[in-house]
């Protein structure tokens, strides 16, 4: 079981002592996920596999709380945000934006990009380099600023 697997269930488990219920529903959650991804998977779920799960989580979790919003539904909208914060927690921390700026201008250099039509390429080379480190939303927008005003 990887570390981060096991940090979810021991938290969870301090969570339900603590009667911290979005805690334990946001925790439950995510250790449901990663049950899951071991029954559909190969066994047990690995470190980086766990971080995936979690980004994906995040990822909907984001998604739907835009969606409260836009529908007027901000108690929904801060339920799925307490749970966002909860997620961060495990998530590895992301670069910066001029670290991020750094890779960019290394991979455009390397790859010999021009243009933003070349940007495939880039983000190709950064995402490489630097999977799980790096934002790709903020890889593209480097990249587009960079290649835009080349």
């Amino acid at each position: 079981m990887s570390t981060l697997v096991q940090r979810v269930s021991d938290d969870l488990k301090k969570a339900m002592l603590a009667k911290d219920a979005v805690r334990v529903n946001a925790l439950r959650m995510v250790r449901a996920a990663f049950i899951e991804a071991s029954k559909l998977g190969a066994g047990e779920v690995t470190e980086e596999g766990a971080v995936d799960i979690l980004r994906r989580i995040r990822k909907q979790r984001v998604d739907s709380a835009e969606a409260y919003v836009s529908a007027n539904r901000p108690d929904l909208a801060e339920a799925e945000t307490a749970d966002i914060t909860i997620i961060d927690e495990y998530l590895p921390k992301l670069a910066d934006e001029a670290t991020t700026l750094e890779w960019v201008k290394a991979a455009i250099a390397a790859s010999g990009a021009t243009s933003v039509k070349q940007m495939g390429k880039v983000i190709g080379l950064v995402m490489k380099d630097h999977k799980g480190d790096a934002d790709g939303a903020l890889v593209r927008t480097l990249i587009e600023r960079e290649l835009g005003g080349a």
